[in-house]
């Protein structure tokens, strides 16, 4: 196979990343998230629904019925929904933190019950959304290969807990297992990561182009890993959070204890609106 270049290998990334993003039930197909209240939420395209739908669905296919703990659906007699490809009339919600999630079907619409700490939400796709056919495409800054450092991985004795903000300014705890030592410009850096279970690093950090050219809140990334064990951070491959691209996203954003002094003109830049 003809070895690739690095601009090659990076401008394929972008275009995967692009892609992502416009695909059946993407970020850019997100048109709702309603956060639940106790009792009954009705469901469907009536106004007076608590789980508002596209207009094109029923006026009201059921209800939600949330007790502070747990979600299930009630779907009206006379209206039929499909949850995970079977035909169902009543089921426990299995939320998007499950193993297998409950996705409810109708229409070219999908839903999900989602679950951030004590917080249940059900959140809406409508493929046919002219977000996803017309959002312009994503702009990255010109590729920089002095952005990719080598780094050294190093576990803390004990995973720590760290404190994330989100999108609704409160912070959600996450354990860190560990962080990545680099250099840049003669000076030492450390940024505390996630370990996917898949094994991958993965960083949310923030640096001073947020300011103006970057997302306000940072950056994510994933850090390269090669066979020989040799660990990169790639900020050419540095992207922005789902909130980006959606009002309807719960982002966690990059910790305090992450934030960059120096510049990182590399990676996905943000149109500000």
């Amino acid at each position: 196979m003809e070895n690739k270049s690095y601009r090659q290998i990076i401008n394929e990334w972008r275009q995967e990343r692009d892609e992502i993003i416009r695909k059946e039930n993407g970020w850019l197909a997100l048109v709702g998230l309603y956060w639940l209240k106790i009792g009954k939420n009705k469901l469907g395209s009536d106004p007076q629904c608590e789980v508002q739908l596209p207009e094109r669905a029923p006026a009201n296919i059921g209800y939600l019925d949330f007790n502070g703990k747990s979600v299930s659906l009630h779907v009206a007699p006379n209206q039929t929904v499909r949850v995970n490809g079977e035909e169902t009339n009543f089921l426990v919600m299995q939320t998007d933190e499950a193993e297998t999630p409950s996705f409810i079907n109708l229409l070219d619409i999908q839903i999900v019950v989602i679950q951030r700490g004590r917080r249940f939400g059900a959140r809406i796709w409508d493929n046919q959304s002219e977000e996803r056919r017309d959002a312009p495409p994503r702009i990255w800054y010109d590729i920089d290969e002095s952005f990719r450092i080598p780094a050294v991985y190093s576990p803390y004795d004990r995973p720590k807990t760290a404190y994330f903000p989100d999108v609704s300014g409160e912070k959600s705890e996450f354990p860190v297992e560990g962080y990545l030592e680099f250099e840049f410009d003669g000076k030492g850096y450390q940024l505390d990561v996630n370990k996917e279970d898949s094994g991958a690093f993965f960083i949310r950090f923030w640096d001073p182009t947020s300011r103006d050219e970057t997302y306000p809140t940072g950056r994510y990334l994933i850090a390269d890993q090669e066979e020989n064990g040799a660990i990169f951070i790639d900020f050419n491959k540095a992207f922005c959070p789902p909130c980006a691209f959606t009002n309807f996203a719960t982002c966690v954003f990059a910790p305090e204890q992450n934030r960059l002094d120096f510049k990182v003109t590399a990676g996905e830049m943000y149109r500000r609106h």
